[in-house]
């Protein structure tokens, strides 16, 4: 062997050792930002989760107080008028109750009243007032939040209540 094959020989392994440190870093980079990527998810995966889950039991919330408020509107359109009987509101409500598919319909409560309000000066008016009262249940969360908080208020049904007041016409 000549010097000048040596010398190449010598230059080739070098390479080969620094591009095998090379790879050996880069391969440690890799599965250290992997793990860190997978550190994040584990962190913020049910976070993002349960703002998700929050918002679809909100918005079905929301969607039965508007149903209860209809509801409310319809029995008081109903108790105004003259020529109905006194159980009529209440049947109308629960009729909108049903038709509008809430679970358990028949445990909401229906309360008709009269009130007689000032409407300027001297002068009175009677109205009907119909209050619709539902215990409504979240289906994720209150598992989530009996689970979580020992006696949370969450972990039992939370009451939406509706109340619609029109003047009576007569």
């Amino acid at each position: 062997m000549n010097s000048t094959s040596l010398k190449s020989e010598a230059g080739s392994l070098s390479s080969h050792t620094s591009d095998v440190k090379l790879r050996t870093s880069a391969r440690r980079r890799w599965s250290s930002a992997r793990g860190t990527a997978i550190i994040e998810t584990a962190v913020t995966l049910p976070l993002l989760l349960l703002v998700a889950v929050g918002i679809f039991e909100f918005g079905r919330a929301y969607q039965t107080w508007q149903i209860l408020t209809n509801a409310a509107r319809e029995g008081a359109r109903v108790a105004v008028l003259p020529y109905y009987g006194t159980g009529a509101p209440e049947a109308r409500v629960r009729q909108y109750l049903d038709s509008g598919q809430l679970p358990n319909a028949s445990s909401a409560s229906v309360s008709v009243t009269t009130n007689t309000v000032n409407i300027g000066g001297i002068s009175t008016a009677n109205t009907a007032v119909v209050t619709v009262t539902y215990p409504f249940n979240f289906v994720v969360l209150q598992p989530i939040a009996a689970l979580v908080v020992n006696g949370s208020t969450l972990a039992s049904a939370v009451t939406l209540t509706a109340r619609a007041e029109m003047r009576i016409e007569s």
